[in-house]
């Protein structure tokens, strides 16, 4: 059996939620990722902050992104899922959800993240493209 654990990718690391949006992008430009998992003071995960949420929810709206923090841009319930999980179950959480990153945790601590890249590297064709397909899909208006 194929597990989270197997397919994530290690090394994933935190931005603590009082951190401002500057210093996350410069995070992510010295880890070469679009995302880092957000953490409370506690280090329990309470979002997730991607480069285009910089972009579209701090820039684009004419904020400061030295003035605004991880913490404020977390929103809704952040999914995630265990290291001993199924891949089946990683592919149903992220199907469920329409997410394209999802974090490993193990012991109620972070252990790593699966990415698109991960499945691509790990998974056969066809279960790559029925994902992609169920992420991706929009539904279209009547």
């Amino acid at each position: 059996m194929t597990t989270a654990g197997d397919i994530m990718h290690r090394g994933v690391q935190w931005i603590p939620a009082h951190e401002t949006l500057d210093r996350a992008a410069q995070l992510m430009r010295e880890l070469n990722v679009g995302a880092l998992p957000i953490s409370d003071e506690n280090e329990r995960l309470c979002g997730i902050l991607t480069d285009r949420d910089i972009v579209v929810g701090c820039v684009a709206m004419g904020h400061d992104p030295a003035e605004v923090t991880a913490g404020e841009m977390a929103k809704g319930t952040p999914r995630w899922i265990d290291a001993d999980a199924d891949v089946g179950e990683v592919l149903h959480e992220m199907r469920e959800h329409q997410i394209r990153r999802l974090p490993v945790i193990q012991g109620k601590r972070l252990v790593g993240m699966i990415s698109e890249a991960d499945l691509a590297r790990h998974l056969a064709g066809d279960q790559i493209a029925s994902w992609a397909e169920s992420v991706y899909a929009r539904t279209t208006p009547r």
